[in-house]
């Protein structure tokens, strides 16, 4: 039986709690539109907006909740914390039976009101502080594979190739590696198959269950942000400053050097050696820790949303051949990435096959760092997001009952899932 794509954990609705004198509109409205900017579906509606033509600000917002439950939407945010409870209760839907299963909610109440958050949500919602990191940790970084996948482009694929523990896949722009978890050969006999679909099919391979499938979509992935002409990227050692820590620094997962490069370190990894770690040491270790540099195996493997969910406070370095180099990776708590920027790729592909190491790698592209800077990433970008299958879909279902009449007021709200 076909299994459904992983997805990720449901989310608490969230309550973002501040003082009545600072408007929290701008920032509900900041995250809203970054998440939607990455191909997520979102449902917005701050206290200005009007063009549902409703002029009742709690009409708007019940509008705004019931289109976004009808489409699917990925998120839908109710900036005042009046309209988003008179929109769950107008529809008769409370927050813990109905919105639950699959739909993220976001409001705002100032503190002085915070009685009505609990009275109406009880113990099941999430107090937010007026951040974006605070939004962002919120938001999680199970989703972080689909917003990767989101973003790659339909393009060609030139070529799949498959090794004893690598497999590759090259773009027209770029090529992309990532780490096999278990003997390939079920994936070998799938790889002309593989070869006929689009880097964008490719990459939404990383929400499948089965981790061959999970390293061909982290490669794919890889096969797009890694781009031969990719800017705002340093060589050198990205995780040099790491070393300086005064606290405990953590290295999850094996890497050529680790021992000299971090002599201090905790060092936890699958197969441990006298004096490491077991997996299991993640839940210990890494809370409290200064920093930890943890290997992009974690990406296949489904450890890093784990790691990434206890690594509040610690730096973070994402490193590995199968680091995808792209700031969306930053605002899911990872400071450093280091990956390989692939420069002969025909070259790598026949030393894949023949069995290659990592530390031969390096003689056909070069390790190159993204650094998340002060006061947030950059996000330089050279193209539109790409809309899934899933957008589409959403898209053409609503085109469709556009199409098929109604009021005036109904159209207009189903024009966009973002009610602004």
């Amino acid at each position: 039986m076909m299994m459904q794509p992983v997805q990720a954990p449901w989310i608490r609705p969230g309550v973002v709690i501040h003082d009545p004198s600072v408007p929290i509109a701008p920032l509900l409205a900041d995250f809203a539109r970054a998440i939607q900017a990455r191909g997520f579906a979102v449902g917005a509606l701050g206290p200005d907006d009007g063009q549902t033509g409703l002029p009742d600000p709690l009409a708007r917002a019940a509008l705004c909740l019931r289109g976004a439950m009808r489409d699917d939407a990925d998120l839908v945010v109710i900036s005042g914390f009046a309209a988003f409870e008179h929109a769950a209760r107008e529809l008769k839907a409370t927050v813990e039976r109905e919105m639950s299963p699959g739909l993220p909610v976001l409001t705002a109440i100032t503190g002085q009101d915070l009685h009505r958050w609990h009275d109406f949500i009880g113990q099941n919602g999430a107090m937010l502080a007026p951040t974006l990191d605070s939004l962002w940790r919120w938001w999680g970084p199970d989703r972080l594979y689909r917003d990767l996948a989101l973003g790659v482009a339909d393009q060609a694929v030139r070529r799949v190739v498959c090794g004893r523990r690598w497999v590759m896949v090259e773009s027209p722009y770029g090529a992309g590696l990532a780490y096999l978890p278990k003997n390939p050969s079920s994936l070998l006999t799938r790889l002309p198959h593989l070869r006929h679909q689009s880097l964008r099919q490719l990459a939404g391979l990383c929400q499948s269950w089965d981790c061959l499938d999970m390293a061909v979509g982290i490669a794919a992935i890889n096969a797009h942000y890694n781009r031969t002409d990719l800017a705002g990227a340093a060589g050198g050692d990205g995780t040099a400053g790491f070393r300086d820590e005064a606290g405990r620094v953590v290295v999850i997962g094996s890497f050529p050097g680790q021992h000299d490069r971090f002599p201090r370190a905790q060092i936890i990894d699958a197969d441990p050696q006298p004096g490491e770690y077991p997996i299991v040491a993640i839940d210990t270790l890494v809370p409290g820790a200064a920093a930890a540099v943890v290997t992009s195996s974690t990406l296949v493997n489904r450890n890093l949303p784990r790691i990434l969910r206890l690594a509040h406070g610690t730096r973070v370095a994402l490193t590995g051949p199968a680091t995808p180099l792209t700031p969306r990776l930053h605002d899911y708590g990872i400071e450093i990435l280091g990956g390989l920027v692939i420069r002969d790729p025909a070259g790598l592909a026949s030393a894949i096959e023949a069995g290659a190491s990592p530390r031969e790698f390096t003689r056909f592209g070069s390790t190159v760092h993204l650094h998340r800077h002060a006061g947030g990433a950059a996000r330089p970008r050279t193209q539109p997001p790409p809309r899934d299958a899933d957008c589409q879909r959403r898209e053409a279902r609503r085109n469709q009952r556009m199409t098929g009449g109604g009021g005036g007021r109904e159209v207009e709200s189903k024009r966009s899932l973002t009610c602004r």
